[in-house]
């Protein structure tokens, strides 16, 4: 059996929270929000975040904090107003004018939903010494989209399973979990793909339950997810394990000798590289495979790109992948 880490990727707590005196979706209170957010975390954190203001910033750097996780999608939208203040371990991110006014999110790698929600509900206390949340005692924190009131959380594990892919079990595995509350995104989340056999599970409504309760359904589907996946891997490795080893090996050969590779065709190869990792058919860490994850992917390569003066994003990527592989 696969060890949990191996197909958990990462855990993420995000706490959705508007200040009390402001209203939701006002454009004109943008300013005061970021004032708020940056006051809080400036005096009282010892200067532990760093402030992105998204205007001042290039469409490629806002895409690389959204490759890495920080922020979202919707931030993205918003980039005339919005802003990330984010911890220097980058464990802990606070989005500002979002869909809400404030959008705190702590990531812990390889799932620990616990110690991530620890981590929220820390930065949650900095920021409201400055001024408190909008919260009823009835309904509990009061959020823009309705779905998010109550506890405000959502709790997600982001998860590998390629064989729940190949085995087209993501269908049933949708519908069941959808019966429990809690429902399964892509890569980014709502509306994304599932790029890389990548998927999240997360919990569809806030109100109602306990932020333990959330944790411990999410963590309950995560688990059976992982031992769902776990015994499909070694079935195939009992029935089939030459042809599981030549795909893992084509796509392990790719990305060490290819010359020029788009991001959805390494996301392809990744996903086949990991499971190969996790399998011990790859020599390379499984640390290695998740740093590719995100510094292989558009932004990031752009970046690297340019510093190399490499004219070409896709053989960029494949530069990168080699360097990586070779000092693994």
């Amino acid at each position: 059996m696969a060890n949990s880490h191996e197909i958990a990727v990462s855990g993420r707590i995000r706490l959705a929270r508007n200040y009390h005196d402001l209203p939701f979706h006002n454009q004109e209170n943008a300013a005061t929000c970021l004032k708020r957010a940056y006051d809080a975390l400036h005096n009282y954190t010892e200067d532990l975040y760093t402030l992105h203001i998204l205007n001042n910033m290039s469409k490629d750097e806002r895409l690389s904090l959204m490759e890495e996780h920080l922020i979202s999608a919707d931030l993205l939208k918003n980039a005339g107003t919005g802003a990330a203040l984010i911890r220097k371990d980058r464990q802990v991110s606070i989005m500002v004018n979002e869909e809400d006014h404030l959008r705190i999110q702590a990531i812990e790698v390889g799932g620990g939903l616990e110690h991530a929600a620890q981590q929220a509900f820390q930065a949650e206390e900095i920021l409201e010494k400055v001024c408190g949340f909008s919260f009823d005692p009835k309904f509990g924190y009061l959020t823009s989209c309705p779905t998010n009131t109550g506890t405000g959380m959502r709790a997600s594990l982001m998860l590998h399973l390629p064989m729940l892919t190949r085995y087209k079990q993501m269908g049933n595995v949708g519908q069941n979990v959808a019966k429990l509350g809690l429902t399964i995104r892509g890569i980014y989340g709502e509306g994304s793909e599932a790029l890389g056999d990548l998927y999240q599970v997360s919990n569809q409504v806030s109100l109602g339950r306990s932020e333990e309760d959330i944790i411990q359904a999410v963590t309950a589907v995560g688990k059976q997810l992982i031992d769902m996946e776990s015994g499909l891997r070694d079935r195939s490795m009992k029935r089939a394990p030459a042809e599981l080893k030549d795909a893992v090996m084509r796509s392990y050969g790719l990305l060490s000798y290819a010359i020029t590779m788009d991001e959805k065709e390494f996301m392809q190869h990744w996903s086949n590289m990991r499971l190969g990792i996790a399998l011990g058919m790859v020599p390379t860490p499984l640390s290695t495979s998740d740093e590719l994850l995100t510094t292989a992917q558009n932004a990031h390569v752009r970046h690297f790109a340019a510093k190399r003066e490499i004219a070409s994003a896709r053989e960029a990527r494949c530069e990168w992948i080699r360097e990586c592989l070779n000092r693994a």
